[in-house]
């Protein structure tokens, strides 16, 4: 989903959400209002839009739950340990429990999809027929989404009722354009993504040379400074050229930044952390340079090639193999 389409989609849910916001929504109103959300995050997360949409109705009572009309929380996610943006407090299973809040319905729908995604208990979804809605559903009770004995009867009877499993026919139609006609659009917020805290590189000492010697993953490394080539860094630290290269995985006529990571030894098979979330635009040689792994290691353990394009929030095994 492109840049373009997530604002004008984000600009039409506040628009429709201040209209509906006044009243409780039927199932109705509140299809139609997040039913290209849902369609939109099936193509791109492989999750069925009928269960999605079943979800969010029942979760949030058609967006008039205390956790909706408050916290923008469609689905009932808690905080968890990861969680590292704003909170809301409401009695649920237990008292006072913490959940997500979330700057439009848009981006609690986005994290709903993150969700299922990058948790290994609900990696058997996954592999089911995807417009096996039923089967879904099922799937989802066995790996512990909600502690209602009837959830899984509960999402097959209002997905049956409005018959949203024709959206999911339409999320594998091709032919159909996902794309809200809003006047004037201005930039609403980003969806949120879930951030990994790596530990700070440790300075070791500054080299004879002049410059600062850092450790990353126990890997020595420098940052490049301006106008700055490995030629010289090699020079610098009395070591082979072709040795930078290699170690920091890169063409021979690449140039390093000012700031950029210069590793001057191998790097390791594997992190300091279990797990990396990838931010925007972020590589996977950019997510090996940030963790001090090498590509090769980071591919294996996640069943990704060096040019697979990493989809914000993806999260990335770094200590064992994708399961």
């Amino acid at each position: 989903m492109n840049k373009k389409y997530f604002l004008l989609l984000f600009n039409a849910i506040l628009l429709f959400s201040t209209v509906y916001g006044q009243r409780k929504m039927s199932r109705e109103e509140y299809i139609e209002l997040y039913k290209d959300v849902a369609i939109s995050e099936m193509r791109q997360y492989k999750i069925p839009a009928s269960i999605t949409l079943a979800q969010g109705i029942l979760e949030s009572g058609c967006g008039g739950s205390a956790l909706a009309t408050e916290a923008n929380n469609h689905f009932g996610i808690k905080c968890h340990k990861e969680w590292t943006g704003e909170r809301f407090y409401y009695d649920d299973d237990e008292k006072n429990e913490c959940f997500r809040v979330y700057g439009n319905a848009a981006e609690s729908y986005h994290d709903h999809s993150l969700f299922l995604t990058t948790r290994e208990r609900y990696n058997k979804l996954f592999t089911l027929k995807i417009t096996d809605y039923k089967a879904w559903a099922h799937g989802l009770k066995s790996a512990g989404y909600a502690t209602n004995p009837q959830y899984a009867q509960l999402l097959i009877k209002i997905i049956e009722e409005q018959q949203l499993d024709r959206y999911d026919k339409m999320a594998l139609n091709e032919s159909y354009i996902v794309e809200p006609q809003i006047a004037d659009a201005t930039p609403a917020s980003t969806p949120f993504i879930p951030k990994t805290t790596l530990p700070e590189p440790r300075k070791l000492k500054t080299a004879p040379c002049g410059r600062d010697v850092y450790e990353n993953n126990g890997v020595k490394f420098i940052y490049a400074a301006e106008n700055d080539n490995y030629y010289r860094i090699a020079q610098d630290f009395d070591i082979y050229s072709s040795q930078l290269f290699k170690y920091n995985e890169t063409p021979k006529n690449h140039a390093p930044k000012a700031g950029e990571i210069v590793y001057l030894e191998k790097k390791k098979k594997k992190g300091v952390v279990t797990h990396y979330f990838a931010q925007q635009g972020e590589t996977v040689l950019d997510v090996a340079q940030k963790t001090g792994m090498t590509t090769k290691s980071l591919c294996s353990k996640n069943r990704i090639t060096t040019t697979t394009r990493l989809q914000p929030g993806t999260m990335l095994w770094l200590k064992k193999k994708k399961p």
